[in-house]
Parts: C-alpha cells; structure tokens; sequence
C-alpha cells in the first residue's frame, strides 16, 4: 500500500476548489488531487499503477472533483473519514427489477442487446461514431439494466473522445433486466472499420452535429 500524505490543510467537506488535473496515470493525478484538496489516499498502487484517469477540470467539492477523477476508472472512494479515502474496485450495487419488468434475457442474447444499445448510442455523435477508433471498454451492469459503472481500458488515442465514451456511458439502460449470471464487467471492443469487424452505424441512422 502507498499513503499519499496530506499536503495541506483540508478544506471542508463543502467548500470548493478549482481543479485542474489532466488526463494521465491515476496514481499521478491522486498525488496532484491530495495536494490540491488536502485529502490523504491510501491506495494499492498495484491497483492504481494500470489506471489511467480522464481528468477533472473545474470549480468542485473535493468528494464530486473526485467522482469525476475516478470516472471511467473502474474504482470507487471509500472513505475512512471526511478528508481520507481508499480506492476500490467497483461493484453492482443490488437494485430492485421494476414491477413487471420483462425477465433477462440468455447471456449470449444478453450480449447482443448490450451492443445494440451501445451503438444506438455511440452512433449519436461524431465523436464516438464507431469506425475510426480502437478502444476496449468494460461496464458493470444492474439487474434493472442500467449502466452503473465503466472502464476504458485502452485509451482511443484522443482524449476527448476518450471522454465522451465514458460520458456516453453514464446511467445507459439497456432494454431489458440483466441475466443474474452475466458475468461482470461485460468486456466491449470497438474496432475499426479496417478490422472488418467494427461497429457499424445504419444507414438512416441520425446523427447529432452533422
């Protein structure tokens, strides 16, 4: 275990602070938040060392400029106290299915309806228009169907993009209850069209900016 020490005096739970850290290792950027927010990290950097974070830009509190920091990173704050935390590794948190909701459907249809969503959804934007980018992404899903958390395991190239595919991933609900036995994370691969198995969006398909 690495202890990031506090480096200066913690501001309070509810008084912001103007963070700016870019996108970069994770263990780097927690080193940069602490300093910034007075906050003590005690994390495994064998589980920090493999994870890269989008960054946090803005005017926060420190526990949502840190909700942010871990976007797209598969961990979550633990906190041991208001100004000190851990890092774990995300769970799906148990959630009641919606009365009458439809039963989920097998694991191997399961996985289909989770790609048909994605894409719907990445086809929205020019951004994260799938075609012209690799990525391996990884997403926890509720038994109610709804995206809780997501990885970017492997980074697009381009940070912007990076972030609107985590961003486009937030609270995403697939059309029908998760199977009990999928197995979490769901590992997704965007490819590109060279690979000739890439994501493909349809024809009449609209998309936003164009």
């Amino acid at each position: 275990m690495a202890l990031l020490w506090l480096l200066a005096a913690p501001i309070q739970a509810n008084s912001l602070v103007e963070l700016d850290i870019a996108p970069q290792e994770l263990t780097t950027a927690l080193e940069q938040f602490s300093r910034a927010t007075g906050m003590a990290v005690l994390v495994d950097q064998q589980l920090s060392s493999q994870r890269h974070t989008l960054g946090v830009q803005g005017l926060f509190t420190a526990s949502q400029g840190l909700n942010v920091l871990l976007r797209g990173t598969g961990l979550a704050a633990h906190y041991a106290r208001a100004d000190a935390f851990t890092l774990q590794p995300v769970r799906v948190h148990e959630v009641p299915l919606p009365s009458g909701a439809a039963p989920g459907l097998s694991d191997s249809n399961y996985a289909a309806a989770i790609q048909t969503v994605i894409q719907r959804n990445l086809c929205r934007s020019p951004l994260t228009r799938p075609g012209s980018f690799r990525a391996v992404l990884q997403v926890w899903i509720g038994r109610d169907g709804v995206v809780q958390h997501s990885r970017l395991v492997s980074s697009t190239g381009d940070p912007m993009r990076d972030k609107a595919l985590v961003n486009s991933l937030q609270n995403l609900r697939i059309d029908r209850p998760a199977p009990s036995s999928l197995r979490q994370p769901v590992t997704l691969l965007l490819l590109p069209d060279s690979s000739g198995t890439s994501m493909e969006c349809t024809a009449g398909e609209g998309v936003l900016g164009r």
